[in-house]
């Protein structure tokens, strides 16, 4: 079993490729032995050819082993028993290397399909495509929203609606957009959110939409009960007086038996009250105009003319204005803005109107309180936008309206009008931008503005 060993082969076939060249020289000068030469000479060659295949045994598998990792063939064995300790550790090592890429190979698959499951499972659309167009995948949901079978280019979607690829095309990473969309005579309002990634050497899209039309109706039903609740109670607030009043003139000048005038019974103290009860009409008529107009100036803010200017002359005009007055209320106020060199792309007019709005609630928050402060600060989040915090560390807003505080004619002061913070939302969203707000009683509030 010895000479099974690869260096014993090597050392026995060089032996007698030695013999054979010893021989071969022997009988050179022999001229009476020409045949053995050319014979001895043939052996010589083949014995060099076949020690040269045997030592270029492990080149050859070990470029079995490399063709099979490139083309992940991992169905190739190795086996190398008899040949010595090292040609042992070479063959296991093969063999343990292939296993380990088997072993990856099926996790990878295994977390393929695992993913798909997901992606097939869940109820928003997705659609994951290539710059030119190109669909990867997309999943059961959106066949389902958009009605279609098949999907290979993004651009097929132009027989839905013929901007609609274009649309998804000039999409880029954190986009959010609302789509309205007519499928089969139904309406779907399509929140689509995006974002991109790049894949073996590839720029991929990937978007997601979701149908919130139920979502928009439920949101539309309730803005349009608390509108109706506000007016209601704002219409039935001046109604009321003015028909009592008129009622009450009415039985003065007008006899219920007979529907006579009976001006020559009135007395003067009758005529007072009548005046009085006419002023009362006219003052409250001319608040229900008042009502109705700031209605009116809440539905037509003007479009934003925007500017690229330094944040800080937002503070800096705003602090002015209100110094006097926080000034006589002892009232602290720290304004921050981080880099002090922040611009921000926005309509400046309505921004300050906005910032003196918070400002003013801030004061009127910490009117009662003891050491009372107001701090603003200006800085970019996480998610690179700007955003500017109003904390103060006044009495702060009750739970059970801190969800109401954005209504229009909604207001917890006394001599509030209610439209403050609704304008303040109703000017954000115009920058496509956001408003909320933190609230613990006797803790302080902080109102965000996120551009």
């Amino acid at each position: 079993m010895v000479f099974k060993r690869f260096r014993f082969q090597v050392i026995l076939r060089i032996v007698l490729l030695t013999g054979t060249i010893i021989a071969l020289l022997y009988v050179y000068d022999k001229t009476s032995y020409n045949i053995s030469l050319f014979i001895l000479l043939a052996i010589a060659l083949l014995q060099v050819v076949l020690l040269i295949r045997y030592v270029e045994k492990t080149n050859t598998k070990l470029n079995q082993f490399l063709q099979s990792i490139k083309h992940s063939d991992f169905s190739i064995s190795f086996s190398d028993a008899g040949l010595g300790k090292s040609f042992e550790g070479l063959t296991r090592s093969f063999t343990e290397v292939i296993e380990e890429f088997k072993k990856n190979r099926a996790e990878k698959e295994e977390h393929f399909n695992y993913l798909q499951t997901i992606i097939q499972h869940v109820t928003i659309g997705i659609i994951a495509f290539r710059k030119d167009g190109k669909v990867d995948i997309f999943n059961n949901a959106i066949k389902k929203q958009l009605k279609i079978k098949n999907l290979r280019n993004i651009r097929e979607l132009s027989v839905l609606k013929e901007d609609l690829p274009k649309v998804l095309l000039n999409l880029r990473a954190g986009d959010r957009t609302l789509y309205k969309l007519f499928i089969e005579d139904e309406l779907l309002h399509l929140s689509i959110y995006t974002t991109e990634f790049r894949m073996r050497g590839e720029d991929y899209t990937l978007i997601s939409l979701q149908d919130i039309s139920t979502e928009l109706d439920e949101k539309e039903i309730e803005s349009w009960q608390k509108l109706i609740r506000v007016l209601t109670h704002e219409i039935t607030n001046s109604i009321t007086p003015i028909s009592s009043l008129a009622s009450t003139v009415k039985d003065m000048i007008i006899d219920e038996d007979d529907g006579i005038v009976k001006m020559s019974d009135i007395s003067d103290e009758d005529v007072d009250s009548i005046r009085g009860a006419i002023a009362t009409i006219q003052s409250r008529s001319q608040g229900l105009l008042n009502f109705v107009e700031i209605y009116r100036n809440l539905t037509r803010i003007p479009k934003p003319n925007f500017r690229y200017f330094p944040v800080k002359e937002v503070f800096d005009r705003s602090r002015q204005l209100l110094k006097p007055k926080m000034d006589e209320l002892g009232i602290e106020c720290n304004s921050r803005v981080f880099p002090p060199d922040l611009m921000i792309t926005a309509d400046p007019d309505l921004i300050d109107q906005m910032v003196i709005n918070l400002m003013l609630n801030a004061i009127d928050a910490v009117r009662e309180t003891d050491n009372p402060e107001i701090s603003v600060l200006a800085t970019i989040n996480n998610n690179n936008r700007i955003v500017f915090d109003f904390k103060d560390n006044g009495c702060g807003i009750k739970p059970d309206i801190l969800d109401k505080i954005f209504m229009p004619f909604f207001t917890s002061k006394r001599n509030g009008s209610g439209i403050g913070l609704s304008l303040s939302r109703q000017i954000m969203h115009l920058h496509k931008g956001s408003i909320s707000v933190k609230s613990k009683p006797s803790e302080g509030t902080v109102f965000t503005l996120t551009f």
